[in-house]
């Protein structure tokens, strides 16, 4: 096992004896995908949240949404998400994300929400653009309703597209072309509309297929979950 394997797996071990019963200690239970994995075979969960701002001890979760992917298919028919009630106005995230606070005072418990979404992230691995902001509300809100962080495997496509582009511009890197928008028109993929979450995870789903494939184009060995792993 390597080292950078132990230490998920040390961390899982730990979150698991402090976590109480429930979803999140459900899913530190079950096993997570090995390094080894070739990424034609890989379980995710590409996962997109809306927030009030980017600071998970002043700000909340407004909407999740999440789309699995199987190997090089993205599953439609697994694609989930809600609208969170949150504790507090939206203020001005709302011009970003068009969520009011009418809208919001009608969503589900966040609690409910998270639930869901770590039921079908058992077993996979998580994927998100600029993960930074999904790891860090997540586990920020596992703490505080299960007693536990979300230690999980994570693959950021915004670290593959950087890894893309220093390599293809010598090192410079462009403002604005790690963005997940940039990125997708780089490849030709479709336009959608921004900042909805189930739309966005289904983007950052789209853009990582997009990504292993020319992962796989360039290596002399199928390429695995090791490779594309958050750095």
């Amino acid at each position: 096992m390597s080292p950078f394997r132990r230490n998920v797996a040390a961390r899982r071990a730990r979150a698991l004896r402090t976590a109480a019963p429930g979803p999140l200690a459900d899913l530190l239970r079950s096993p997570s995908p090995p390094r080894d994995t070739p990424v034609a075979d890989l379980p995710l969960l590409a996962v997109d949240l809306e927030t009030t701002g980017l600071d998970p001890r002043t700000d909340h979760v407004l909407s999740v949404g999440w789309v699995p992917v199987d190997g090089g298919r993205v599953v439609l028919g697994g694609a989930g998400g809600a609208v969170v009630r949150a504790a507090a106005d939206v203020g001005q995230s709302a011009t970003v994300h068009r969520l009011t606070d009418d809208v919001v005072a009608g969503g589900a418990a966040l609690e409910a929400v998270l639930a869901d979404l770590l039921a079908v992230l058992r077993g996979r691995v998580l994927l998100a653009h600029f993960a930074r902001v999904e790891t860090t509300f997540l586990g920020a809100a596992c703490e505080r309703l299960w007693g536990a962080g979300l230690p999980v495997e994570v693959v950021d496509t915004l670290d593959l597209e950087r890894r893309a582009v220093s390599g293809a511009w010598g090192g410079e890197v462009e403002t604005g072309a790690l963005r997940l928008w940039a990125a997708r028109e780089r490849r030709g993929l479709p336009a959608y509309g921004a900042h909805e979450a189930l739309t966005d995870a289904l983007a950052c789903a789209e853009l990582y297929l997009a990504q292993v494939g020319e992962i796989g184009s360039r290596g002399a060995r199928p390429a695995t979950l090791g490779d594309v792993v958050a750095r």
